[in-house]
């Protein structure tokens, strides 16, 4: 019984007087480490803010806000509930305006779809702005821009000519400066109201009615019609330029060439009066006698006939004979002259 005791005595020393180990240790303390590793990782997470980039962080304080972040990076800010986060896209977005039904400043319609690029600037005043129009949506901020183009685009139209959007004519059409009315209007608009930019405005369509394609097919018909006339009528003084410039350059020719005849006939005269001259100074009567030949052969052809005295010069010759009119002695019949 004694026995018995004593052994009991000395397991029960052994159990409580035994030291621990190292391992044991780590093995009751890690799950302490993880949990306290946990809650520092979540305290971070909540006090931690990344901007990434293309976009921007509004900080709020109960709601209210506080701060805009735009640069990339990390930022502090308090835990919820105290202080929260709200991201603001910053990336270009576009929206279409579909078909609208608008009026020219000459009275006609046309259809016309217009695409717009926008974005929210990266400024904090703005993006305040976008948060309390649209609530951080940029879906209702797209439609709001749709009901904008609608109605800057039927303005806009009322300051053009159908024949400025729609022209056969390339230095006629004034599309680019349709666009630059446009985005200047709707600009102004959406960056005073949402806090958004305009970036970019194009016309994607523009079609014509059925009245208004007629009216149009009509006036191209008569502007090319015009231009026809026009041309026509250039030609036609061309050419009236040349046939009168020929006329002109054709006169002056006939006129030199009269000109140029008179000096050579008269430059003849003078020349013939000089032989005339220096003949009769040489032999008086053989002048005589070849100067009333000439005169014979003037007046006188095969079909002439002539009731004439032959005592007088030039026909004297024709009874005289050459000899007579030399003033030579005609041989009396039946002798020889010697």
């Amino acid at each position: 019984m004694h026995q018995h005791d004593h052994h009991g005595d000395h397991s029960h020393h052994e159990t409580v007087h035994e030291p621990a180990s190292p391992r044991g240790w780590i093995a009751s303390n890690i799950r302490f480490l993880v949990a306290a590793i946990v809650v520092v990782a979540a305290a971070l997470s909540a006090c931690l803010v990344l901007v990434g980039p293309g976009q921007a962080v509004v900080i709020t304080r109960f709601g209210d806000p506080t701060r805009v972040l735009t640069q990339p990076g990390l930022a502090w800010k308090v835990p919820a509930p105290v202080e929260s986060k709200i991201d603001v896209d910053l990336r270009l977005r576009t929206t279409s305006s579909g078909l609208q039904d608008v009026g020219t400043r000459d009275g006609l319609r046309i259809l016309v779809q217009a695409y717009v690029a926008w974005q929210v600037p990266d400024d904090p005043n703005h993006i305040r702005q976008f948060l309390r129009a649209v609530r951080n949506q940029p879906e209702i901020a797209a439609s709001q821009l749709r009901s904008f183009v609608g109605s800057s685009l039927e303005i806009t139209a009322s300051s053009f000519d159908l024949s400025s959007l729609v022209n056969t004519d390339p230095q006629k059409i004034h599309l680019d400066q349709f666009e630059r009315q446009l985005r200047d209007r709707l600009n102004e608009q959406a960056l005073k109201v949402y806090g958004v930019a305009i970036r970019q405005v194009g016309l994607e369509r523009l079609t014509l009615p059925a009245e208004t394609l007629t009216a149009t097919v009509e006036r191209m018909k008569a502007e090319r019609a015009t231009v026809a006339a026009e041309r026509s009528a250039e030609g036609q003084r061309a050419a009236n330029e040349v046939a009168s410039n020929a006329d002109r350059d054709a006169r002056v020719l006939v006129a030199k060439a009269k000109t140029d005849a008179a000096d050579i006939d008269a430059k003849a005269r003078v020349e013939a009066a000089e032989i005339y001259g220096k003949a009769y100074s040489d032999d008086p009567q053989l002048y005589t006698l070849l100067r009333s030949l000439d005169t014979l052969d003037q007046v006188i052809d095969s079909n002439t006939r002539l009731i004439l005295r032959t005592d007088a010069a030039p026909f004297d010759v024709l009874v005289d004979g050459p000899n007579g009119a030399l003033g030579i002695a005609a041989p009396k019949p039946g002798k020889t002259p010697r």
